[in-house]
Protein backbone atom coordinates (compact mmCIF):
# COMPACT_ATOMS: atom_id res chain seq x y z
CA UNK A 1 0.00 0.00 0.00
CA UNK A 2 1.47 3.64 -1.08
CA UNK A 3 1.81 6.40 1.37
CA UNK A 4 0.29 9.42 1.13
CA UNK A 5 1.12 13.04 3.05
CA UNK A 6 -1.84 15.30 3.84
CA UNK A 7 -2.03 18.45 5.14
CA UNK A 8 -5.05 19.61 7.36
CA UNK A 9 -6.10 21.97 10.11
CA UNK A 10 -5.30 19.95 13.75
CA UNK A 11 -8.33 20.45 14.73
CA UNK A 12 -10.02 18.05 11.99
CA UNK A 13 -7.26 15.57 12.25
CA UNK A 14 -8.56 15.90 16.28
CA UNK A 15 -11.75 15.00 14.88
CA UNK A 16 -10.57 11.99 12.80
CA UNK A 17 -8.55 10.24 15.49
CA UNK A 18 -12.09 11.09 17.61
CA UNK A 19 -14.35 9.34 15.38
CA UNK A 20 -11.48 6.16 14.69
CA UNK A 21 -11.38 5.24 18.31
CA UNK A 22 -14.67 5.96 19.09
CA UNK A 23 -16.13 3.72 15.98
CA UNK A 24 -13.50 1.10 15.99
CA UNK A 25 -11.51 1.97 13.30
CA UNK A 26 -7.43 0.68 13.49
CA UNK A 27 -6.16 4.10 12.97
CA UNK A 28 -7.29 7.36 10.81
CA UNK A 29 -5.59 5.44 7.86
CA UNK A 30 -8.95 3.44 8.02
CA UNK A 31 -10.76 6.34 8.39
CA UNK A 32 -9.71 8.65 5.16
CA UNK A 33 -9.67 5.02 3.02
CA UNK A 34 -13.47 4.30 3.24
CA UNK A 35 -14.08 8.35 3.23
CA UNK A 36 -11.74 8.63 0.19
CA UNK A 37 -14.18 5.68 -1.22
CA UNK A 38 -17.25 7.04 -0.19
CA UNK A 39 -16.32 10.20 -1.75
CA UNK A 40 -15.18 9.15 -5.21
CA UNK A 41 -18.11 7.09 -5.54
CA UNK A 42 -21.26 9.23 -4.84
CA UNK A 43 -21.63 10.32 -8.20
CA UNK A 44 -20.76 6.86 -9.76
CA UNK A 45 -24.52 5.68 -9.20
CA UNK A 46 -25.36 4.21 -12.16
CA UNK A 47 -28.84 4.78 -11.90
CA UNK A 48 -28.73 8.22 -12.51
CA UNK A 49 -26.77 8.28 -15.71
CA UNK A 50 -28.79 9.50 -18.29
CA UNK A 51 -31.37 10.46 -16.68
CA UNK A 52 -32.75 14.23 -16.07
CA UNK A 53 -31.49 15.16 -12.19
CA UNK A 54 -31.68 17.87 -10.17
CA UNK A 55 -29.33 18.66 -7.52
CA UNK A 56 -29.59 20.82 -4.02
CA UNK A 57 -26.23 22.44 -2.72
CA UNK A 58 -25.91 24.27 0.68
CA UNK A 59 -22.89 26.09 1.24
CA UNK A 60 -22.63 27.91 4.93
CA UNK A 61 -19.22 29.75 5.18
CA UNK A 62 -18.52 32.87 7.41
CA UNK A 63 -18.61 36.26 5.35
CA UNK A 64 -16.16 38.57 7.24
CA UNK A 65 -13.13 36.26 6.57
CA UNK A 66 -13.26 35.19 3.39
CA UNK A 67 -14.27 35.77 0.07
CA UNK A 68 -16.34 32.53 -0.70
CA UNK A 69 -19.59 34.76 -1.62
CA UNK A 70 -17.78 35.91 -4.59
CA UNK A 71 -16.45 32.74 -5.37
CA UNK A 72 -20.06 31.36 -4.96
CA UNK A 73 -21.29 34.02 -7.36
CA UNK A 74 -18.64 33.35 -9.73
CA UNK A 75 -19.33 29.83 -10.26
CA UNK A 76 -22.83 30.28 -10.81
CA UNK A 77 -21.99 32.34 -13.59
CA UNK A 78 -19.49 29.45 -14.88
CA UNK A 79 -22.53 27.49 -14.75
CA UNK A 80 -25.77 29.26 -15.49
CA UNK A 81 -26.85 26.56 -17.86
CA UNK A 82 -26.90 24.34 -15.30
CA UNK A 83 -27.59 26.41 -11.87
CA UNK A 84 -31.75 26.46 -11.68
CA UNK A 85 -31.84 28.80 -8.84
CA UNK A 86 -29.39 30.83 -6.46
CA UNK A 87 -30.68 32.05 -2.64
CA UNK A 88 -28.50 33.42 -0.51
CA UNK A 89 -29.05 34.41 3.40
CA UNK A 90 -27.55 35.44 6.65
CA UNK A 91 -27.26 32.89 9.40
CA UNK A 92 -26.01 33.44 12.92
CA UNK A 93 -23.82 36.24 13.32
CA UNK A 94 -21.20 36.13 10.78
CA UNK A 95 -22.40 33.18 8.74
CA UNK A 96 -24.15 33.16 5.37
CA UNK A 97 -25.97 30.19 3.03
CA UNK A 98 -25.70 29.62 -0.42
CA UNK A 99 -28.62 27.28 -1.51
CA UNK A 100 -28.50 26.30 -5.20
CA UNK A 101 -30.86 24.57 -6.90
CA UNK A 102 -29.42 22.71 -10.27
CA UNK A 103 -30.81 21.02 -13.07
CA UNK A 104 -28.87 18.89 -15.47
CA UNK A 105 -26.96 15.35 -16.17
CA UNK A 106 -24.92 13.74 -13.57
CA UNK A 107 -21.61 14.70 -14.95
CA UNK A 108 -22.66 18.67 -14.85
CA UNK A 109 -23.85 18.47 -11.11
CA UNK A 110 -21.15 16.80 -10.10
CA UNK A 111 -19.20 18.98 -12.06
CA UNK A 112 -20.70 22.10 -10.01
CA UNK A 113 -20.36 20.00 -6.60
CA UNK A 114 -17.02 19.60 -7.09
CA UNK A 115 -15.65 22.95 -7.73
CA UNK A 116 -18.10 23.61 -4.66
CA UNK A 117 -15.91 21.15 -2.61
CA UNK A 118 -13.34 22.78 -3.60
CA UNK A 119 -14.00 26.22 -2.79
CA UNK A 120 -11.14 27.12 0.45
CA UNK A 121 -12.77 28.22 3.29
CA UNK A 122 -16.17 27.16 3.30
CA UNK A 123 -17.54 25.61 6.42
CA UNK A 124 -19.84 22.99 5.41
CA UNK A 125 -21.08 21.81 2.15
CA UNK A 126 -24.24 19.88 1.89
CA UNK A 127 -26.38 18.58 -1.27
CA UNK A 128 -28.45 16.20 -2.51
CA UNK A 129 -29.37 14.35 -6.05
CA UNK A 130 -32.34 12.90 -7.29
CA UNK A 131 -33.86 11.91 -10.77
CA UNK A 132 -36.86 13.95 -11.81
CA UNK A 133 -37.92 11.99 -15.00
CA UNK A 134 -39.63 9.37 -13.13
CA UNK A 135 -42.33 12.25 -11.83
CA UNK A 136 -44.26 11.75 -14.56
CA UNK A 137 -46.65 14.41 -16.08
CA UNK A 138 -48.02 16.69 -13.78
CA UNK A 139 -51.84 16.94 -13.95
CA UNK A 140 -53.62 19.87 -16.43
CA UNK A 141 -54.55 22.67 -13.73
CA UNK A 142 -57.55 24.67 -15.27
Amino acid sequence: MSVVSVSMPEALLERIDTFADEHGYTGRSEVVREASRNLLGEFEDRKLEDRELMGIVTVVFDYETTSVEEKMMRLRHEHEETVASNFHSHVGGHHCMELFVLEGTLEEISTFVGKIRATQDTLTIDYSVLPVDDFGPLADVN
